[in-house]
């Protein structure tokens, strides 16, 4: 726990490196803070503060900057939100402009490229997912225990998939199958034709039974591989100009192999669309973010009162927390409207 005092200054203390960059002294904080302390009071909190692991000092600097446990707490406790100004009507305006109701694609597009341009970082987002729905479902027999199962999803899209079964299936008995998946279970997303098969098995025949679980598990796994999310990426080279990376061609290196594989960052992304609001994820603190000197700050979009996906920035843990969270409060709010303009 910390008292008001050393409170103020670790706030001090962060809100001067973000703006400065540079590592923060006792007589800046003295000069910053507006505390009547002495320099060796100051001193003391600061050890205090660096024993406590929210601050360090760097070997080429008698300084202390925030590490991603003061940047946490920083943001946690002590971030205030920014009265509106002028600028951030702008910004809301010109946001708007370029992501009026088209294309979902080319909305997203346009929204990666805004939260790249406003916060001279990385913007990101996924794309919308879609639910695993088919519209009609086909059994055609090519050979003994093989099945070409044929699956049209509600847009027309066609997806094939051969099925080895454990026992060997005559034209009528696939018919049958056919007619009662599409009877029953057309135009009802695929998880939820698995949950109601389960409870409807006892009523069919067993071998019936045992082929529509298969077609629906192998069918399921067609269709999330055509609906699969995608993330788009824009302003990595943004990176380059970071005074806090440029310098460190390891970190670059990682970076850029983050957003090449994509992997982690969808994860991230992932866990952020179960949050409500404004999310912030500070390197270090887990393994989503892997990486010590990255922040993160993303926010879910919403289309019909569904999450559909997920935006945000991507760019050093000293960035200014509360303007990125304006960035992305906006955009999302702002894309969640234009997909769902009908």
């Amino acid at each position: 726990m910390l008292d008001d005092r050393a409170k103020s200054l670790l706030k001090t203390l962060v809100e001067r490196y973000i703006a400065d960059g540079q590592p923060v002294g006792s007589r800046t904080l003295s000069r910053a803070s507006g505390l009547e302390l002495s320099p060796a009071t100051i001193r003391n909190v600061m050890a205090d503060l660096e024993e406590m692991g929210l601050i360090v000092s760097p070997h080429t600097s008698a300084g202390r900057v925030p590490t991603p446990r003061g940047y946490r707490l920083f943001v946690d406790t002590m971030l205030t939100s920014r009265s509106v100004t002028d600028q951030d009507v702008a910004l809301a305006s010109g946001a708007r402009e370029q992501l009026q109701p088209d294309q979902p694609q080319r909305v997203i597009a346009n929204a990666a490229h805004l939260l790249s341009n406003l916060s001279q970082f990385v913007g990101v987002v996924t794309s919308p997912r879609k639910a695993s729905v088919f519209r009609h479902i086909e059994f055609l027999r090519l050979s003994e225990r093989r099945i070409l199962l044929i699956m049209v999803a509600p847009d027309g899209d066609v997806q094939n998939r051969v099925i080895i079964t454990a026992q060997d299936y005559n034209q009528q008995q696939l018919v049958e199958a056919s007619n009662y998946l599409n009877t029953h279970y057309a135009g009802l997303a695929i998880d939820s034709v698995r949950e109601r098969l389960k409870g409807e098995i006892d009523q069919l025949r067993g071998e019936i039974a045992a082929l529509m679980q298969q077609a629906v598990q192998v069918g399921g796994e067609a269709l999330e591989s055509e609906t699969q999310e995608q993330v788009v990426i824009s302003g990595e080279r943004n990176l380059l100009t970071v005074e806090d990376f440029s310098n460190d061609l390891g970190s670059l290196r990682r970076l850029f192999d983050l957003f090449e594989q994509k992997t982690q960052l969808m994860r991230l992304l992932d866990v952020s669309s179960r949050a409500e609001g404004v999310r912030i994820y500070i390197g270090g603190e887990s393994q989503v973010v892997p990486y010590e000197e990255l922040s993160v700050v993303s926010a879910p979009y919403i289309v019909d009162g569904q999450v559909v996906g997920t935006l945000g920035v991507i760019g050093p843990t000293r960035m200014a927390y509360d303007r990125m969270i304006e960035i992305v409060d906006i955009t999302s709010r702002l894309v969640s409207n234009a997909l769902s303009v009908k």
